[in-house]
């Protein structure tokens, strides 16, 4: 029997149990169920299979008096029934020695207008439902095709290496106030790699999904193929700055960062590239050289995600008084214009914006644009052809200008016609500066960052052609 068969408490019973033991004047139980299956392959043979699963709790407790509110959070894994009231115990000493909070707000109640989109062909799941589940059998149909794939590649002297995972994580969140909301998060992301045999070229490809049902294996090690056909002539280029193609996974892990980035309160406390000089923010300045919107929605298709907000700890963009708040379709930057940042209620109360708590997915496009990025080549005179940035870190968040690396294959496009492989480079680039020299954006695909993949699975975004794009020095990493 596995742990969590020989547990007989389920997560509600679990958010049940912590709400009654609590002696607090309120408390918020968040309880997780997570169940993982993954497989990972190398030289064109599958090496390794493995599923694993866990449970968590959390519990929030908070003590209110004439100072303010104070909250205690305690998050544990593989809790027992007879181990529960111990946990609250321990969360409400914590509230009780802690200091009071400054995002302290009321709970939010029952009935908030959390509204829940079905995925077509699914079930939304009640609260008293067993909780969902992956395992091995959800990649079924993909290791076949991987199978295939790795047939096609040996026969034409590639290696294909790679990962695939997918996870379902059931969460329920409780509160004294009445609030029952439950939600469960399928996700899964695949990176394939192709080498030639002497394993002197490489290129990478990789996707997010919901259930690997959308998966087109063979497609992506077509495209692996041909691009370690452009990579057979190689040229050296200097350090410098080149209208540059990004694909959509590039530009997911450049829009990811200025994302994460876009807290409300750090704007307003003049921390970042969104404060506006002389203070406030810079909501409503224009960012973008073209119309663009870049926004997140729950129930955006194929990119679903909880469609309410699930804070397990406060911090500078998230509240656990927020626990419970409906989430809907927001806007961060419309038309091209900053138009929201990340709030939770007590810093809206600050800067006198909307309530606009961070979202699960986040999506760009340009109204209208169809293009795929091969038409986008077709158009280049000369230019660069990226596959995908790695080793990103923040350089300055003044202007969000970030370093990063190059990796598995930088290409020389030249009159509408990749004609090689380049060198890698170091670059230097802020993507809210970058949005402002953006001068063609393509269609908006599904698109999973390279570099913030594992943390970040469900975007979707066009290719972009940027002007200048700054190539700060060339770099020997493969």
């Amino acid at each position: 029997m596995t742990p969590l068969q020989v547990r007989a408490i389920s997560p509600q019973d679990a958010v049940e149990r912590a709400l009654e033991a609590a002696t607090c004047d309120d408390c918020v139980v968040i309880a997780e169920q997570l169940s993982t299956a993954n497989l990972r392959w190398a030289g064109n043979t599958l090496t390794t299979n493995g599923v694993s699963a866990e449970r968590t709790l959390t519990v929030i407790a908070i003590v209110r008096d004439a100072d303010g509110a104070k909250a205690g959070v305690i998050r544990r894994a593989g809790v027992g029934a007879d181990q529960i009231r111990d946990v609250v115990a321990e969360a409400e000493r914590a509230a009780a020695g802690s200091p009071p909070a400054e995002d302290a707000q009321p709970l939010p109640g029952p009935g908030g207008g959390v509204t829940f989109r079905k995925v077509p062909g699914d079930r939304v799941p009640a609260w008293d439902d067993p909780p969902g589940g992956t395992e091995i059998g959800v990649l079924r149909g993909f290791a076949g095709a991987l199978g295939d794939a790795f047939a096609v590649a040996a026969s034409g002297g590639r290696r294909l290496y790679g990962y695939a995972e997918h996870t379902l994580t059931s969460s329920f969140l409780g509160t004294s106030t009445g609030v029952r909301l439950r939600y469960d998060q399928p996700a899964g992301h695949v990176g394939l790699n192709a080498k030639t045999a002497d394993m002197a070229r490489s290129a990478w490809a990789g996707l997010g999904t919901r259930d690997f049902t959308d998966v087109d294996v063979a497609a992506l090690e077509a495209d692996l193929a041909r691009r370690l056909g452009w990579a057979a002539r190689t040229l050296e280029l200097p350090a410098g700055r080149y209208e540059t193609l990004l694909p959509p996974t590039a530009v997911a892990d450049l829009l990811v960062y200025l994302y994460w980035s876009a807290g409300a309160k750090d704007a307003a406390d003049g921390r970042t590239v969104f404060s506006r000089p002389g203070g406030g923010t810079r909501v409503g300045e224009r960012l973008a050289s073209l119309p663009v919107t870049l926004h997140s929605d729950p129930g955006y298709p194929g990119l679903e995600c909880a469609p309410f907000v699930i804070a397990h700890a406060s911090g500078r963009d998230s509240s656990v008084f927020d626990n419970g708040l409906p989430l809907g379709p927001t806007a961060w930057i419309a038309d091209g214009e900053l138009a929201a940042l990340i709030q939770t209620r007590y810093s809206a109360r600050l800067s006198g914006l909307p309530v606009t708590p961070a979202i699960g997915n986040l999506i760009l496009d340009l109204p209208g644009a169809q293009a795929p990025l091969d038409d986008m080549i077709a158009r280049t005179g000369h230019g660069l052809l990226l596959t995908c940035l790695w080793y990103i870190r923040e350089v300055d968040p003044q202007t969000l200008l970030l370093t990063g690396l190059t990796r598995d294959g930088v290409y020389l496009v030249e009159n509408g016609e990749v004609t090689g492989a380049v060198n890698n480079f170091r670059f230097n680039e802020s993507p809210v500066a970058m949005l402002g020299r953006v001068a063609e954006a393509g269609g908006t695909v599904p698109a999973l960052p390279r570099e913030w993949g594992d943390y970040f699975t469900r975007c979707a975004m066009p290719p972009l052609r940027v002007d200048g794009f700054n190539m700060s020095s060339v770099s020997q990493a493969s």
